[in-house]
């Protein structure tokens, strides 16, 4: 391979290794040269050598709801880019020893590193970490060699939700809340909070869910009740669905009567009626950061690491938005 690609075995070795101080012309030589030799790294010889298993652990809870299942697809997709192994183990919610239970098997499984993307508050685990430890979206649950947060910004994409329609002239904005157990949840109503005051706007009463379109849709109706109620900040767009059909089936009209935003842009809000205005969640480009984050800290503990970089707020427009117009409740 080192003949082929014209470079020293050294350089190779290099290149496999990921190390500096080799150009991206030598590098694609040398890979391009591997290509041609159906040659392929052997992870567990090179994990041998450098001492390590090349192996991230995920703990994450046993959902399918579009976040943390779009999430753990973001992490996976960076693992594997990144040439290291991944394990998977899943909590559930309510459970207060499984994200301990969940951490003791991945270092029995002598993983690397790991990643918490566990979404919901169950307190301080009774767990000591000898491996670096990156949390998703959450604080820090329990001490690590070394800790790292990243996230995917939900207090900022909440105040840009909240903006928005704030800019298209509503006077206040109501929040329909997810459960209050989960981070995320608690983040988007920061935001939401913060956007009112930062406008000098009163904060109405807030209405909690538990993400489901049968929690929306309950919400719906409350609001449908409330006089003077123009423009609807919901945090999730599972939610927003129900909640738009309860409005609908009293008789108001979105956003004729109500302006409705959504959060996580679900690939179905392009597709309800009427198309829902949401924010769309960074959920690659968070696992991006934070697993080269973590990486960082597994390959050269003593380095000091880069600060997170705030993920990108992007607000997908669509025909559930306006500027509001005269109410016309039904009797």
């Amino acid at each position: 391979m080192a003949r082929l690609a014209g470079v020293s075995q050294k350089t190779v070795s290099r290149v496999f290794n990921d190390e500096q101080y080799v150009s991206e012309e030598v590098r694609r030589r040398v890979l391009d040269a591997a290509g041609k030799l159906g040659y392929r790294l052997n992870n567990a010889a090179r994990a041998l050598a450098s001492g390590r298993s090349r192996t991230i652990g995920v703990v994450t809870i046993g959902t399918a709801g579009y976040g943390p299942a779009s999430l753990l697809v973001g992490i996976e997709r960076a693992v594997r880019d990144a040439g290291y192994t991944l394990r998977i183990v899943s909590t559930v919610e309510g459970d207060p020893a499984g994200i301990a239970g969940a951490v003791h098997s991945l270092l029995d499984q002598g993983v690397d590193g790991i990643v918490i993307s566990e979404p919901v508050d169950e307190g301080q685990a009774r767990v000591r970490v000898d491996v670096p430890v990156l949390f998703l979206g959450a604080p820090p649950a329990f001490p690590a060699t070394r800790t790292l947060t990243a996230g995917v910004g939900s207090r900022q994409l909440a105040y840009a939700a909240t903006e928005h329609l704030l800019d298209l002239g509503h006077a206040t904005v109501h929040h329909v809340a997810g459960p209050q157990r989960w981070y995320a949840a608690r983040d988007r109503l920061d935001g939401w909070r913060a956007a009112l005051n930062a406008h000098s706007r009163l904060a109405p009463p807030v209405i909690e869910g538990d993400w489901s379109a049968a929690s929306g849709y309950a919400a719906g109706r409350q609001i449908a009740r409330i006089e003077g109620v123009t423009a609807v900040f919901v945090a999730g767009d599972e939610m927003a669905i129900g909640f738009i059909r309860a409005l609908t089936e009293a008789g108001l009209r979105v956003p004729d009567d109500i302006s409705v935003v959504g959060f996580d842009d679900m690939p179905v809000a392009a597709y309800v009626s009427p198309p829902l205005t949401t924010v769309r969640q960074p959920f690659d480009a968070a696992a991006r950061e934070g697993l080269q984050l973590l990486m960082l800290a597994i390959e050269k503990p003593g380095v000091d690491l880069p600060p997170a970089v705030d993920p990108p707020i992007e607000i997908v427009v669509r025909e559930s938005t306006a500027p509001p117009r005269a109410l016309s409740r039904p009797s």
